[in-house]
């Protein structure tokens, strides 16, 4: 009985195997439906070598060849097309049949080929590189080298001696045909290793190179200004003649409204005396060279009681106080003034307890900082309105521009309209403990009623002073509950943080480095990148620093 019931379960123990067996076999012999190939990925970034491409593509197994395409226009057209059956590819005139173009941005795509042309891939995109630059002994030329109808050319003395230069247009690639007839390099230029170039035109791109006699030595990009004031049109005050202290006070004085005061790159000149009662713009004329003209003061410019101003301007200027404890560029306390547009552009600014602070009924409709750098400002931040409803900025923006070393962001008893941050940085912002947005009036006083944006920019950690690396700030210290916050393309350090009044979808610490990681030297307002692999470095941040494909 025993023996027959262990047959009995052995046998079943065998037909359970051989179901189990067969199982596993109709899995092993399903057949799943054929797809397309997926997209080519990069290994690693595209690169240059010299006027050179290197494509290095993961290897698909499944792929017989690649299709890769070159272009310099995002593929409006294409300049190279060819096939390739690996996935590691050189693109180089012996490749394409010709040099490619030195220091020019090409972008390249791939398809990846099945046996079936029905299973190829869908086209890749692999992004952009630049080639590199022709080997030269030209200078990268600065923003400061070139004006709107010349431009200054320097390089390092080495080899053969410099003789001439051509200027060709800037999309004559191949350098074949010169706008006009080869400047010779007279011997002292050729000693100082720099050559001014004339007979530009404004708002154009040309190509500048240099030759050794027939020998090509290299060539730079130049992109000429927009034309320069006329400083005989109506209107304008030219005082570049004019080195005294006084030469912008007195010129203002007796200005027209809605004049231009046309001031020298290089000089100093205190800032005007007299209360302003008219539209007025302070600029300094073209030239070569970083120092910029430079307006001191050792309080502030008021304005006068009744005013109302359709603009006041300064541009391409240095605006110095005396100290950050107690000078402004403007401190008005005045009855029934009104300013239609207050702007800072391609300015330095800094050295005041604030820039702008505003009290009794004094509106001011715009107030822009554009393209400038400021730094060592004090506890009245970029503005303070210090008077509840008569007082008022509606509209702010602050674009492309640096803020380094600032002890408060911005104070205001009423209300703004608008209040736009765009494509800036920010480093050392707001004194530790500080705020960075004070909207202290009472109910409709606290907000800013069109919202707050926040783009493309970049912040590093507070201003610590005590050096107690202590970096926490508040970020809304009052008001604002009623703001709506735009913020799109942001980075801050991981030593940037909130220790209150955190800002509503803010990111902190998305930058995983600190601020000495991620620029070069804050301290000294060199905001190039250190960390080559920031992620933001296209595109965030002040576009001065920003790394260019």
């Amino acid at each position: 009985m025993n023996k027959n019931i262990n047959r009995i379960y052995m046998a079943l123990f065998v037909l359970t195997l051989g179901v189990v067996a067969l199982s596993s076999c109709k899995e092993d012999d399903e057949v799943f439906d054929r797809t397309r190939l997926f997209r080519p990925v990069l290994n690693e970034d595209l690169f240059s070598e010299e006027n050179t491409i290197i494509v290095n593509m993961g290897k698909m197994k499944e792929a017989i060849s690649y299709t890769i395409e070159v272009s310099r226009d995002t593929f409006k057209t294409t300049d190279y097309l060819f096939e390739t059956d690996t996935n590691y590819v050189v693109i180089d005139a012996a490749l394409v049949g010709e040099e490619l173009f030195w220091n020019t941005l090409y972008q390249v795509r791939a398809t990846a080929h099945a046996d079936d042309p029905v299973y190829d891939s869908k086209i890749a995109d692999l992004g952009n590189v630049r080639t590199q630059r022709f080997p030269t002994i030209l200078n990268e030329p600065a923003s400061y080298d070139v004006i709107d109808i010349a431009a200054r050319v320097t390089w390092t003395r080495a080899g053969a001696a410099v003789t001439g230069v051509k200027v060709y247009a800037g999309d004559d690639l191949k350098l074949t045909t010169p706008l006009m007839d080869e400047q010779p390099v007279t011997s002292d230029e050729e000693e100082a290793g720099e050559v001014i170039v004339t007979g530009l035109e404004p708002e154009m791109e040309y190509q500048i190179a240099i030759y050794s006699g027939e020998t090509l030595r290299g060539w730079v990009n130049y992109t000429t200004l927009p034309a320069d004031i006329d400083p005989t049109a109506p209107g304008v005050i030219d005082v570049r003649e004019n080195s005294s202290l006084s030469a912008v006070s007195d010129a203002v004085d007796m200005a027209p409204d809605g004049a231009t005061i046309l001031v020298k790159r290089g000089v100093t000149y205190d800032f005007p005396s007299s209360n302003l009662n008219k539209s007025i713009t302070i600029r300094a004329a073209y030239g070569f060279g970083e120092q910029k003209a430079k307006l001191y003061t050792t309080g502030n410019w008021d304005i006068d009681n009744d005013s109302d101003i359709d603009h006041i301007r300064f541009i391409d200027l240095e605006l110095r106080g005396a100290d950050y404890s107690g000078d402004y560029v403007f401190n008005p306390n005045r009855s029934n003034v009104h300013v239609g547009e207050l702007m800072f552009e391609n300015c330095k600014i800094g050295t005041f307890r604030g820039i702008l602070r505003v009290r009794g009924t004094t509106v001011i409709d715009n107030y822009t900082i554009s393209n400038s750098v400021v730094d060592s400002i004090g506890g009245y931040g970029l503005f303070t309105v210090d008077t509840e409803a008569d007082a008022m900025i509606k509209n702010i923006k602050l674009e492309n521009s640096t803020f380094n070393k600032v002890q408060w962001g911005v104070t205001s008893r009423s209300q703004s309209e608008s209040f736009v941050i765009e494509s800036c940085t920010f480093a050392n912002f707001v004194g530790t403990g500080g705020g960075f947005f004070r909207y202290r009036g009472g109910d409709g006083q606290d907000n800013v009623t069109n919202g707050i944006v926040i783009h493309n920019s970049i912040f590093g950690h507070s201003w610590d002073e005590s050096q107690s690396d202590s970096y926490g700030i508040s970020g809304i210290n009052d008001g604002l509950e009623g703001t709506n916050f735009d913020i799109v393309n942001v980075y801050s350090t991981n030593d940037f943080s909130f220790s209150s009044g955190e800002i509503p979808g803010f990111p902190v610490g998305n930058y995983a480095g600190g601020q000495s990681d991620l620029w070069v030297n804050p301290a000294q307002n060199n905001f190039n990148f250190k960390d080559s692999g920031f992620s933001g470095r296209f595109d965030s941040g002040d576009p001065r620093w920003r790394v260019v494909l």
